[in-house]
């Protein structure tokens, strides 16, 4: 029923060529022979009805560099199944060559090099061609957007998310989700929504005054399509109000709704509905858990934890996709829905390889429009990097490394914290860094960088907290992100522990002494979800930073011992 060969092809003609043979021009020129746009596209038509999948674009218009996680624990029943396995286990798994185009998109090993070898992925000039590609097979194919679209670049910051609105209703979806737009303040989401020329979609969007469904979000929405109907249901993400600042949309509340779903599914089913697809941004571990308890969804399309599967995953009848992040992979989805009830579905995970993928000039046109009233700010050159600079994985990543050795040295403190967030490009060795790409991993609405006292005992109730949102055995509990990045201090933690006692051996590194909870330690962190935080914003202490050092070079960060794993 599902192909992995779709995907998984391209893997073995650039293999074959690249082999071991190391990587350079001759690997470049290699991977580029073996691969073609034909190849990316290659699908073989199936059923009545395509679904088109986007999630997570953070803001990125433009081809970036993006590299995996090294390291994506699972806990309870997840631990060691999809997505929480990585590198060479996940290669195995799914059958993917050692440096082939595959291995590339999808695990973090010889990054940099491979890098060197197919270049950047991504561009929504990119994906539009995608897109109209599966649309010239299959013209009715729905194009449904996972969420976290308006946020996360200099020139969505600077216009309010108007740049990626106007890029994406290019694209012409027919149905939205929602997660960090709402960070934009709930005055100016209403604003973009009420113009929006297709569906804003939230079951879980409620009112928060009365708890009642959201008038201006619905709750679904019905498609006609290859003779039957489809039904959409939307599904925001669920933890708004505690993974950010709830202050900024009041007048809102989530939460995951499995009871409210569950109607949702049977309202639409008694409606005539012959599949149901939930468009979701609960992440893939509470997707999985939602699957197993709400019955009658056919297909859930996920986002929010950015992992990228060639293979749905099947969760008793229901087929979930996970179709990464940053523009890195478009997903086809197509269904044989007869006699209404799904009957077969086949699915490819399209990368979006730069060099491979013709841009489509129109929409290429209203980028560089788009970005053109800020292009001497986003290019100007604020140093280089020797280091490869990514944000992903549970505990570390060198770009919060390096914004958390800015917060210690400009704001003159002990300990740093940067919140584990996903989304962020990454920049491989010899890189000049940019104002956009610093950009590009600190933008948010509240960016103020704090600098405040706080007592070891609450510095270990903050550890303690995140790694619950994270490592909780029940999905219901994990509320998103990854662990908070520490400088200046290091600990062991053991993610099999119960709440209150994962966290453990904590020490400041300065001095190599054990944290003493009863002392205080000056503390500078950013993304506060605390009304009226005060301090410079992030980007401007990290470009501070950046211009001291000219070049950036980043030791391996070890300061966290995990135990359990």
């Amino acid at each position: 029923m599902i192909s992995r060969r779709d995907f998984l092809q391209v893997s073995m003609a650039a293999s074959a060529m690249v082999g071991a043979s190391g990587f350079g021009n001759w690997a470049r020129l290699a991977a580029q022979q073996s691969l073609t746009q034909d190849q990316l596209l290659e699908f073989d038509s199936f059923g009545n009805i395509s679904l088109i999948h986007v999630t997570d674009i953070h803001g990125q218009l433009k081809p970036i560099y993006f590299r995996e996680p090294s390291v994506n624990l699972g806990v309870g029943e997840n631990k060691g199944h999809v997505p929480h396995i990585t590198g060479a286990d996940f290669r195995k798994v799914y059958g993917i060559a050692d440096g082939s185009p595959s291995a590339y998109a999808l695990t973090y090993n010889d990054f940099s090099a491979l890098a060197k070898a197919y270049g950047r992925v991504g561009g929504l000039d990119r994906v539009s061609t995608i897109i109209n590609a599966i649309r010239a097979d299959r013209p009715d194919a729905l194009l449904l957007d996972g969420g976290d679209t308006w946020h996360g670049s200099y020139t969505c910051h600077h216009t309010q998310g108007q740049d990626m609105v106007n890029v994406m209703n290019a694209l012409k979806p027919d149905a939205m989700t929602f997660h960090w737009e709402f960070t934009l303040g709930s005055g100016r989401v209403n604003e973009i929504v009420e113009g929006l020329p297709f569906a804003a979609l939230g079951q879980n969007i409620f009112d928060s005054e009365w708890d009642e469904p959201a008038e201006l979000f619905k709750p679904y929405k019905f498609f006609e399509r290859g003779g039957a109907n489809v039904a959409v249901i939307g599904q925001a993400f669920p933890y708004m109000p505690i993974a950010n600042p709830g202050w900024m949309f009041p007048e809102y509340s989530f939460g995951i709704r499995d009871e409210h779903m569950q109607a949702m599914v049977d309202e639409v089913r008694a409606a005539g509905a012959d599949v149901v697809v939930v468009l979701s941004h609960n992440g893939f571990d509470v997707d999985k858990k939602m699957a197993s308890k709400v019955l009658g969804i056919d297909v859930i399309l996920s986002g929010h934890t950015h992992d990228a599967l060639p293979e749905p995953v099947l969760v008793g009848k229901t087929h979930i996709i996970a179709s990464g992040s940053n523009g890195k992979f478009v997903s086809r989805v197509d269904l044989d829905v007869r006699d209404g009830q799904l009957m077969g579905l086949r699915h490819k995970l399209i990368p979006v390889f730069s060099d491979v993928i013709a841009p489509d000039p129109a929409v290429a046109q209203l980028i560089e429009a788009e970005r053109a009233p800020f292009k001497a700010q986003l290019e100007e050159v604020i140093g280089q990097t020797d280091t490869l600079l990514y944000r992903r994985g549970n505990f570390n990543g060198t770009w919060d490394d390096l914004i958390c050795d800015a917060l210690l040295s400009e704001r003159e403190a002990d300990i740093a914290m940067s919140p584990g967030v996903r989304w962020g490009p990454s920049l491989v060795p010899g890189d000049d860094i940019t104002r956009e790409d610093i950009w590009n991993v600190t933008s948010m609405s509240y960016g103020e960088a704090y600098r405040s006292e706080m007592t070891g005992e609450f510095i270990k109730v903050i550890l303690e907290d995140v790694a619950d949102n994270i490592f909780n055995p029940d999905p219901y509990y994990q509320q998103g992100g990854d662990m908070v990045r520490i400088g200046g201090m290091g600990y062991r933690i053991d993610i099999t522990k119960p709440q209150g006692e994962r966290i453990s051996e904590m020490t400041l590194l300065k001095t190599g002494e054990a944290i003493d909870p009863a002392k205080s330690y000056v503390v500078a962190g950013w993304a506060s979800v605390n009304e009226g935080t005060e301090g410079p914003m992030i980007w401007d202490v990290v470009e501070d930073h950046i211009r001291k050092l000219g070049t950036v070079t980043l030791d391996p960060n070890n300061s966290v011992q995990v135990a359990g794993a």
